[in-house]
């Protein structure tokens, strides 16, 4: 005899029975039938019933039988469940020998079951979500004779979708646009020079570790096989001490003695090096002073901040403030006389996830916003290691509002609000996010708020923001 449901369905109902169970037994036929552990259950487009029935005191006569039919009903919607035949010893083996009873009833023989195990699945439609279960049961004997017995609920059904009682946030990250990754490596270095001379002598004072500075930043970029040396600035600057024409052949003289002595390291092409100098460094003089606490701090300040000739401007600190002049001479100056000097170099993309993810963890410098993003969608939404992809992103470019953006949107679904409030504000005026926003006001209870910022982000063309609307709506 076949069962009522396969094996597989049987397993589904293991974990899907879940939805309305009943914990009272419930009898039929005068108390002969009885009705457990009845349940019913939806997942999606199927409706899953299962009850055990005790036939064990029903005494069938040997030529008559009992049929059992579940049933739901909702107003004037019904339907008839697959029955089960309870038959008596001839009407038993008639239908065994005859196969009279309907395709879709099960054929048990009274007096040797006892148990039932109910199991079937019908396609879920929409009004069986009110519906009340019950069990309509019918005598029949030979020569067509039947007496119905009547229909008993058993269990009233509550499947509709409850509203949820939290808001349920869908998060838009934005792809950030493909880019060329151009870095600058910057830094200073005090060439010493003897007094009035404009070549370098290597060994002279510390030369060897100031021109060190330059070559180790040169040497960071040109050893590693994914960057590229584009362009090499040296800018020269003299102190303010006059004249300023000496000084302006002296930065001009010395810069291009620094950039001779780069090319003899490397032979980089003419096109790559740039030079340009300041002959005398006063905004590096006005930082040091603004910074100060000498005694004449404001003079000198107005002094320098005026239009005047540079050697009438120096003359007057030198003979207003001769105290102070003389210690800026000594100890001020010497640090105004440097060399800027900047590596700009461009990293090759990547493409190979693994790869990217490796970067992420140990130069994040290398990694353009694109494509720690690609290798973001390869993680678990939500996770740790997808959060804290976004946030070195951010922390890479923090002044890029999709990055800020995309950060906002890891951290709210990692629950961290403070840190995602900290990255919205950087996030720029886009319409994802004026979504994002709504996001965090929906998950923060400010549901007025929410509304208003997704019908702004649906008026900009934010396709979710209708879903979040009629979600806040259904909230409210």
């Amino acid at each position: 005899m076949k069962p009522i449901i396969s094996i597989a369905n049987i397993l589904c109902f293991a974990m899907l029975l879940c939805g309305v169970p009943s914990a009272v037994a419930q009898t039929i036929m005068d108390g002969r039938v009885t009705m457990r552990d009845v349940a019913v259950s939806r997942n999606n487009d199927k409706l899953f019933v299962s009850m055990d029935i005790d036939v064990s005191t029903l005494d069938v006569s040997t030529n008559r039988e009992v049929i059992i039919t579940p049933r739901l009903t909702a107003g004037a919607d019904t339907l008839d469940l697959p029955a089960v035949m309870v038959a008596g010893r001839s009407r038993y083996y008639h239908h065994l020998r005859n196969g009279v009873q309907p395709s879709d009833t099960e054929l048990y023989r009274s007096g040797k079951t006892s148990v039932i195990k109910y199991r079937t699945v019908v396609p879920y439609v929409a009004w069986m979500g009110k519906a009340v279960l019950g069990a309509a049961n019918e005598t029949c004997g030979c020569c067509s004779e039947s007496l119905d017995g009547g229909s008993a609920p058993l269990l009233a059904l509550d499947l509709e979708p409850k509203l949820p009682k939290k808001f349920a946030p869908e998060f838009i990250y934005v792809r950030p646009e493909a880019m060329q990754k151009i870095n600058v490596l910057e830094g200073s270095a005090y060439i010493d020079f003897p007094v009035s001379r404009t070549e370098i002598y290597p060994d002279y004072r510390r030369n060897p570790v100031e021109l060190q500075k330059i070559i180790a930043t040169i040497d960071a970029v040109r050893n590693d096989s994914d960057s590229r040396i584009i362009e090499l600035t040296i800018k020269g600057y003299a102190s303010p001490e006059s004249p300023y024409s000496n000084n302006e052949r002296l930065a001009k003289g010395r810069t291009k003695s620094l950039k001779n002595y780069v090319q003899q390291q490397y032979s980089f092409p003419e096109s790559i090096i740039s030079t340009d100098y300041e002959p005398e460094d006063w905004a590096g003089l006005e930082r040091y002073v603004a910074s100060s606490s000498l005694a004449a701090k404001d003079g000198i300040l107005a002094l320098i901040r005026t239009d005047m000739d540079p050697d009438e401007k120096e003359a007057r600190i030198k003979r207003n403030y001769p105290v102070d002049y003389a210690f800026l001479l000594k100890e001020v100056y010497p640090g105004l006389r440097h060399s800027d000097y900047a590596v700009k170099y461009e990293v090759r993309a990547y493409t190979d996830i693994d790869e990217i993810k490796r970067l992420i963890k140990t130069q994040p410098s290398k990694l353009s916003l694109n494509e720690m993003y690609l290798a973001a969608r390869d993680m678990v939404p939500g996770s740790a290691e997808f959060e804290e992809t976004f946030d070195i992103a951010v922390r890479m470019y923090p002044d890029d509002p999709v990055a800020n953006l995309n950060a906002a949107n890891a951290s709210m679904q990692a629950g961290d609000m403070k840190r995602a409030q900290r990255y919205l504000d950087n996030a720029g005026s886009s319409p994802e996010a004026g979504y994002a926003r709504g996001v965090y006001a929906a998950i923060s209870g400010d549901y007025d708020s929410a509304l208003r910022l997704f019908v702004e982000a649906e008026r900009r063309g934010v396709a979710k923001a209708t879903a979040m609307i009629k979600h806040i709506n259904e909230i409210k």
